[in-house]
């Protein structure tokens, strides 16, 4: 099959005009590039920061918003454009002449999208933050820790990338999907406080249900329990665990050669730290290669915790392809997988391409 031959991607046709920032509006700017938008990037006239796989598939063009010839060009491309994506903090964009108000009155098809920490309103609108700070006020932070230990921010997935760029592409989609082929556009307010707390959802319902205890590392799924956490092995690496269902419980025991007789039951949440000690001391003898081995054949839920340059080599991630070569590394190719218009990574086309196919006229630099 040639090039020519894949199907378009499912947003083929779609334009957006992203201005460039920092993680989840790129994030959200990927993901709608890999399903086959014509995206294009505003960044500052000097060049943009290399963002790596955060900026495939799309070119990028310098303006000076604050300039009468760069503002008459960014308008010109929102007059042409589908989506808008934008990520500064409340009343940027309002500043220079390309909130939603100016852009939906020069093009009412437009899907205005504004991706915020905090969200466009409420007393903490137009304060900095980071994900951390989000996922504090969300309780979603506290409650990642082990009985007695401080939290552990989760990297900065749950709330950039889960619950703020993600969020993002999907309520664009959504947006696009209401305007159809002759309706009018909307703005979309996606801010990673409302994403985090929707991450949460599952756990709100275990604490309205009374299944969650709010001491943090004292839960089923949060490193309280025996059959749910990571295992140190005889070699410093870990095992992950997480046979919760009985089914998967036995077969733990099994191929830890251990007597459920003799050990407490899986739900004796009294006995949780005891049963905790004679998993872990039958995991330190030997190393994770070996453990590998052990549950390889056993659909035990258990698995090697791998690190990232490992991740590449596991049997399903490479059979899969879920990390592809990219400039100076594996990058996570498109997903989800869709069987008849796949997404895919694509090589940009060139500033001048874009402009073209938009008909927009500048002399910016690109």
């Amino acid at each position: 099959m040639t090039r020519e031959d894949i199907p378009r991607g499912p947003l083929h046709g779609i334009r957006v005009v992203e201005f460039a920032g920092l993680g989840p509006g790129p994030f959200a700017a990927m993901l709608l590039a890999d399903a086959g938008a014509d995206v294009i990037r505003v960044d500052r006239p000097a060049g943009p920061v290399d963002g790596g796989a955060l900026t495939r598939g799309r070119p990028w063009i310098g303006l000076d918003l604050k300039t009468d010839t760069g503002h008459r060009t960014a308008t010109e491309l929102v007059r042409n454009a589908d989506v808008l994506i934008e990520g500064f903090r409340p009343g940027v964009m309002e500043r220079l002449g390309l909130g939603p108000d100016e852009c939906l009155a020069a093009n009412p098809r437009l899907v205005y999208g504004r991706m915020t920490g905090w969200g466009q309103d409420g007393p903490r609108a137009r304060e900095a933050g980071h994900d951390i700070n989000y996922l504090a006020v969300t309780g979603a932070l506290r409650s990642i820790a082990r009985r007695g230990e401080a939290p552990v921010p989760p990297l900065n997935l749950v709330g950039d990338y889960g619950g703020g760029g993600m969020l993002l592409a999907f309520g664009i989609t959504t947006a696009l999907l209401e305007r159809g082929d002759g309706g009018r556009g909307q703005v979309v307010d996606a801010a990673m406080t409302d994403g985090v707390s929707l991450l949460m959802t599952g756990i709100w319902s275990r604490a309205a249900q009374g299944r969650w205890s709010g001491e943090p590392g004292t839960n089923d799924i949060d490193s309280g329990a025996p059959f749910y956490d990571v295992y140190p092995t005889a070699d410093d690496e870990y095992m992950a665990v997480g046979a919760i269902e009985p089914q998967f419980w036995a077969r733990l025991l099994d191929g830890l050669d251990l007597d459920p007789a003799e050990l407490p039951d899986q739900w004796d949440r009294e006995r949780w730290p005891e049963l905790k000690k004679h998993v872990a001391a039958v995991f330190a003898r030997r190393t994770r290669a070996e453990w590998t081995a052990v549950f390889a054949d056993r659909d035990a839920c258990v698995t090697p915790v791998l690190s990232m340059a490992e991740a590449p080599d596991d049997p399903q991630i490479a059979a899969r392809g879920t990390l592809r070569p990219g400039p100076g590394g594996p990058q996570p190719a498109p997903a989800p997988r869709l069987d008849r218009t796949p997404l895919r990574m694509e090589s940009p086309s060139s500033t001048a391409e874009v402009l073209d196919r938009w008909a927009v006229s500048t002399g910016a630099t690109r």
